[in-house]
């Protein structure tokens, strides 16, 4: 029987790159996102390799349907071996001009998404005894981001998610990883809310040399998988967030420097 991976996010950017890759190593796939004709066609792709693919429309922030997407996994494959949580939203505001709407659309979807699938999972992986959760955050959760202060807050929880169940479960024979991405060239800001930046600086930033592309995240998840380890930072990020851990004061202090410099 041919391993089976569910992914979220997965009708483009890094989502799309993981599914296809993981179709090209022997996967069958469970794939969801938002967009039904983007997801359709990821779905055609993985089966152009031989491999099967489930692809159905869900919202993660919804548990109800997450929980029956799985439901129909199971029925469907008898069995999923990998969890990749990759389905998120970006939001670039300072503290001040995010509403509250705003702090509950990121933790609905970069929070409780994770957490859905994750308790919906669990028992099957429990019975099991073996599975793989690799929970896809960012750098932003290893880094303060000025002017991102909720979505910070949500990769900074997913940092913790991802650490305190390791303990939990690795001696349960379940592997959890964290794969923290830098910037990356993907089709993520299409649905970013900017409500204090330039939305065409990002995206500059986004094509630069230095930013990483899907397919670089989606050979450190299949790693994280064949070689179970705590996190892999992808990127250009391994240097700050380095800094960061060991020089806290400096590396958050030219940050404010920044900060102050785009305040002019």
């Amino acid at each position: 029987m041919s391993p089976t991976a569910f992914i979220t996010g997965a009708s483009q950017g890094i989502g799309k790159a993981t599914a296809l890759l993981f179709a090209k190593n022997g996967y069958d796939l469970i794939i969801t996102a938002r967009t039904k004709d983007r997801l359709e066609s990821v779905a055609e792709e993985i089966r152009s390799l031989d491999r099967q693919a489930l692809a159905i429309t869900t919202d993660t922030s919804d548990r109800s349907a997450i929980e029956a997407l799985i439901n129909l996994g199971l029925e469907r494959f008898s069995q999923i071996d990998v969890l990749v949580n990759n389905a998120g939203v970006c939001m670039s505001a300072p503290m001040a001009k995010t509403t509250i709407e705003d702090w509950e659309r990121m933790i609905n979807v970069n929070l409780w998404g994770y957490i859905y699938t994750i308790n919906a999972l669990l028992p099957h992986f429990l019975a099991r005894k073996q599975g793989n959760i690799i929970n896809v955050g960012s750098f932003g959760g290893k880094v303060p981001l000025p002017k991102m202060t909720a979505y910070c807050t949500t990769k900074h929880a997913i940092v913790g998610l991802t650490e305190t169940l390791r303990l939990e479960l690795e001696p349960q024979g379940i592997h959890v990883s964290g794969v923290h991405p830098s910037v990356t060239n993907t089709d993520f800001l299409e649905r970013a809310v900017f409500k204090d930046s330039d939305p065409q600086q990002m995206k500059q930033m986004m094509s630069s040399p230095l930013s990483s592309q899907p397919e670089d995240v989606a050979k450190a998840i299949l790693d994280a998988v064949k070689h179970p380890q705590a996190e892999i930072i992808v990127g250009s990020a391994k240097v700050p967030a380095f800094l960061n851990r060991l020089f806290p004061g400096i590396t958050q202090g030219m940050l404010k420097l920044a900060t102050k410099a785009d305040l002019g």
